[in-house]
């Protein structure tokens, strides 16, 4: 089996690159490993270890960032190293302060996993919620290096769980402690003889309620909002954004502010030939705020603080793999609304059973949406308290790994 999986390593290898010729992402996937060894080389102290923090992408170094800052904070003498796997999370965050370094993944061959931890000599390392890498666990549990999983996740129909599936889990059995978000999750890794697991909830829950007590205070925004209920859409892809577009035209009186998932100029040209009066955030002009009825943001990084402007909250993906972060909105007190794959994703199952989010499929269920949480004035109340109810992953996780160094 490890040959196949290295041959799928491979071919992923030979796909991405020949989409980099015309693909912005797959250049940026395949650039960012070209020099990476000499990178490493120029900007890691080779006489210190350091605590390696990998994350998937932008999504997951938020789920992770509680963890990440509360070790710097208790031990600020130890250097953080960061990886990403894709260019959405590492663009965004390659000049991190809290990091000594911040770098792209290899792939995962023997002969990476061996270079790379060899380059940055980990003294632990923490992987946040999934991505699971053969070599890599390989490598760091033949070096005697810990390595945790934080607010990890399983489900029943995952390979690791299915009679062929001996091979995956070889891969789980080199970690040395997972913390999970919930019971299933723990029953799951104990029914394939992997004890080492504690149910610690999920990070996000920390960082989403932090992130609610101060948020970035964005002015041009605010003026936008003014005294005006406003919906706010989340992470919004072209079928979410084909949905509200007909929203917009049916309620005047409220102020909208889309925040696409993707912001390249192909896709925000297309929302504004949805919604031709839309104004962008780049384009934004002294009294143009105060006419406009929709807001585009095209910039990456405002999201997590918009939501404190909002009234109701729209959380895009819904109709693709999988809705974004509902946890963002809840946190301010906003009722959220999303599409139908909310399956993999239990905080949406929730709050949905707590009356503070409703899953829609059509332009009828999102205006019967709308209009319920405009009569509803607890569901805000509820989202923001299951928020804070659901806090305390971070130092309980801590603590562990504290005990351990």
């Amino acid at each position: 089996m490890l040959w196949l999986y290295n041959i799928g390593i491979s071919f992923y290898g030979l796909v991405v690159g020949v989409f980099s010729l015309f693909n912005a992402k797959a250049k940026l996937f395949i650039e960012g490993r070209s020099q990476l060894f000499d990178q490493i080389e120029k900007t890691l102290d080779p006489t210190k270890t350091n605590i390696w923090f990998h994350f998937a992408s932008l999504g997951e170094f938020e789920q992770g960032r509680p963890v990440l800052e509360k070790i710097k904070e208790r031990y600020p003498h130890k250097n953080i190293v960061i990886t990403f796997f894709s260019p959405s999370g590492y663009e965004i965050r390659k000049n991190y302060a809290l990091a000594a370094g911040v770098f792209y993944l290899p792939l995962d061959t023997a002969a990476n996993a061996r270079k790379f931890i060899a380059a940055i000599k980990p003294e632990i390392a923490i992987f946040t919620k999934y991505e699971f890498w053969y070599h890599y666990f390989k490598v760091l549990n033949q070096q005697h290096i810990p390595l945790y999983l934080i607010s990890g996740i399983f489900r029943q129909d995952q390979i690791f769980f299915k009679w062929y599936g001996s091979f995956h889990r070889k891969i789980l059995s080199f970690v040395t402690q997972f913390f999970v978000q919930n019971q299933q999750s723990v029953d799951l890794l104990r029914s394939i003889q992997l004890n080492n697991v504690s149910l610690s909830g999920d990070t996000r829950f920390d960082r989403v309620a932090e992130n609610a007590q101060s948020p970035k205070n964005i002015k041009e925004v605010a003026d936008f909002c003014e005294s005006n209920p406003v919906f706010i859409a989340g992470s919004s892809w072209p079928t979410d954004e084909r949905l509200i577009a007909s929203l917009i035209q049916h309620h005047p009186d409220w102020k909208f502010i889309i925040a696409p998932h993707e912001t390249d100029a192909a896709h925000i040209e297309e929302i504004k030939k949805l919604i031709p009066a839309a104004i962008t955030h780049s384009g934004l002009l002294n009294g143009s705020e105060k006419t406009a009825q929709t807001l585009i943001i095209d910039n990456i990084g405002m999201l997590s603080s918009l939501y404190q402007y909002g009234t109701i909250a729209y959380i895009g993906g819904g109709f693709g793999v999988g809705i974004h972060n509902t946890l963002e909105a809840a946190a301010f007190g906003i009722p959220v609304i999303f599409g139908p794959k909310y399956d993999k994703f239990q905080e949406a199952k929730d709050l949905i059973q707590l009356g503070a989010a409703i899953s829609i499929t059509t332009e009828s269920d999102l205006s019967a949406a709308f209009l319920q949480f405009q009569k509803n004035a607890v569901a805000g109340k509820i989202a923001r308290k299951y928020v804070q109810d659901k806090t305390g992953s971070t130092d309980q996780i801590l603590n562990y790994i504290a005990g351990n160094f």
